[in-house]
């Protein structure tokens, strides 16, 4: 009896090397296939990061060039354009290329300075992109527009009252490749009304 134990005790053991274990972990296929897609899959990640950044820029600047043209457009409200006294700072623009200047017959009082009859507006004067301070690379402009004659801001309305005000910011976008993006430009408008 004693070596039929011996017997059955070593065919357990034969037995159980013989048999593939269900939890022995991956086959070498498997772990070449998994190390595949997951290259793949990092591959595809890293082509769209430069594009995502570029994104995220683009926006960045977009925001940028709206607050800036919204600071101008708060500051043309708080210029005076009164006829009690007498006081034209918001000014008018010659034509659609010139920063607006005091109208003929006005003057402008502003901070304690006297700005005469056709002198620039200091506040609305053109910025280049290297004049505003901590926007670099960001350039400005004010026009104001007479709203007295019938459709120069309204379809069927003109007032003489009411300027329209539009500032324009423009910004060289990032770009994903070499080549130069075109330029952007922002521009926001408002109407505004004698006081």
């Amino acid at each position: 009896m004693h070596t039929i134990l011996r017997m059955s005790a070593n065919a357990r053991v034969s037995a159980r090397i013989g048999k593939p274990r269900k939890d022995a972990g991956f086959t070498l296929p498997e772990v070449l296939l998994a190390a595949m897609i997951i290259i793949i899959a990092f591959t595809t990640l890293l082509s769209v990061i430069p594009y995502s950044s570029a994104s995220v820029q683009s926006g960045n600047q977009l925001s940028s060039a709206t607050f800036l043209a919204n600071q101008k457009l708060e500051e043309a409200k708080n210029v005076p354009w009164g006829t009690a006294p007498a006081n034209d700072c918001l000014g008018l623009s010659a034509n659609a290329n010139a920063a607006p200047t005091v109208p003929a017959g006005q003057t402008c009082t502003l901070g304690g300075t006297v700005i005469a009859a056709g002198a620039a507006l200091p506040w609305a004067a053109d910025q280049n992109s290297t004049a505003i301070t901590n926007f670099n690379g960001y350039s400005r402009n004010v026009r104001i527009v007479d709203c007295s004659a019938v459709g120069s801001c309204f379809p069927l309305i003109g007032d003489p009252g009411m300027r329209r005000v539009i500032v324009s910011v423009t910004f060289q976008p990032m770009t994903t490749s070499s080549t130069a993006a075109a330029t952007k430009t922002v521009t926001l408008s408002m109407i505004v009304a004698q006081r």
